[in-house]
């Protein structure tokens, strides 16, 4: 059940900071959960100390999730615009 949880709110998570950095249309659903799932462990990593990736869900650990998420778009964005010039 763990990973199934995983996947729908990492798909979640991902559609929505897609959706904020105006990137949804570039994305599909894989990448969408992708984006969710590597951006909470990022954000667990960076706002929580790690504390975050063993927590259950709250509303916390989704807005952590969540800005994780924004942060690893804005990553991505700025390599893609930096390899196109």
């Amino acid at each position: 059940m763990g990973i199934i949880m995983w996947l729908v709110v990492g798909g979640v998570i991902g559609w929505l900071a897609s959706i904020i950095m105006r990137t949804d249309g570039q994305q599909g659903i894989i990448l969408n959960i992708v984006v969710g799932i590597i951006g909470s462990f990022i954000g667990g990593l960076i706002l929580s100390r790690g504390d975050i990736n063993n927590a259950p869900l709250t509303v916390m650990t989704f807005l952590v999730s969540l800005v994780g998420a924004i942060i690893l778009l804005a990553i991505v964005n700025l390599v893609r615009r930096s390899s196109i010039r």
